[in-house]
């Protein structure tokens, strides 16, 4: 363990929930990471709340929880927060009631129905229009986001990703639907929700009735999940499991306050919790 900003250690012993990236922090691959289970037996036998983190808004929490139980984290919907459900948090929040175009997969959309956004069918009779990552996005649905976009509607974004790994490589992701639509109508997106974006965090926040100080976010890449800890004031634990070394620290604007090898020794500084 590093300890790179004074006090950080005794932060962590006073956080009151934890947030993690998931891919080369919880998992890598297909292959659950050391510590993770341990990780989430010790939160739930101490009470802790903690969410497991990802821009991806093609799928449904439910989804997500039913992908990490078939890797032996069972972890419940509740253990999961997309960038999906920060969207529908800050439609409720910033726009109640208004009719929302949604550009998604009918996964998302079933999400969306079910959290209580109404939706509109189309061009007529849009308030909102909102672009998640569609696997099937066609042209027409391009056409009317576009109109709507030209209209000067509010235009909210789930995340800023240009790609999503896959296996194999790369599929196009929400950064690069939104090219697409900057080339078309000049507008980009008023609000863009998830990671490293402040929206995510204020859905944590919101969840838990916590501030931003009492959340620890683990996370394995400098320039989104440390960004995203630094940026907010949550403790920003770096793990070296996934992508990032210590050598990369060296000359980067995004600081951790903690260090760590990976879950399992986050497992052992918890355990030093009074």
């Amino acid at each position: 363990m590093i300890e790179r900003t004074p006090g950080a250690l005794r932060r962590l012993h006073e956080v009151g929930a934890f947030a993690l990236d998931m891919d080369g922090t919880v998992y890598l691959g297909a292959r659950v990471l050391p510590g993770a289970h341990d990780f989430v037996s010790r939160c739930r036998r101490d009470g802790i709340p903690f969410a497991m983190l990802t821009n991806n808004s093609s799928k449904s929490r439910r989804e997500y929880g039913e992908k990490l139980a078939r890797m032996g984290l069972d972890v419940g919907e509740d253990g999961v927060m997309t960038s999906g459900e920060a969207t529908i948090r800050y439609l409720h929040r910033e726009h109640p009631g208004r009719r929302v175009y949604l550009v998604a997969t009918p996964s998302y959309e079933a999400e969306v129905r079910e959290g209580g956004v109404p939706l509109a069918a189309g061009r007529s009779d849009a308030d909102v229009a909102v672009l998640a990552f569609d696997t099937g996005l066609t042209f027409d649905k391009l056409v009317v986001l576009c109109d709507l976009v030209r209209d000067g509607k509010p235009f909210i974004a789930t995340h800023p990703d240009f790609n999503c790994p896959v296996d194999g490589g790369y599929i196009p992701d929400v950064g690069s639907f939104l090219a697409l639509v900057q080339a078309s109508t000049g507008r980009r997106p008023d609000v863009i929700i998830g990671k490293p974006g402040r929206m995510m965090v204020a859905a944590l926040c919101e969840r838990w009735n916590l501030p931003a100080e009492r959340i620890a976010y683990v996370g394995d890449r400098l320039y989104t999940d440390i960004a995203m800890a630094a940026d907010s004031g949550m403790l920003g634990i770096l793990v070296l499991s996934g992508e990032t070394s210590l050598a990369d620290l060296e000359g980067s604007p995004h600081q951790p306050d903690l260090v760590i090898d990976g879950l399992a020794e986050l497992v052992e500084l918890l355990g030093q919790r009074a």
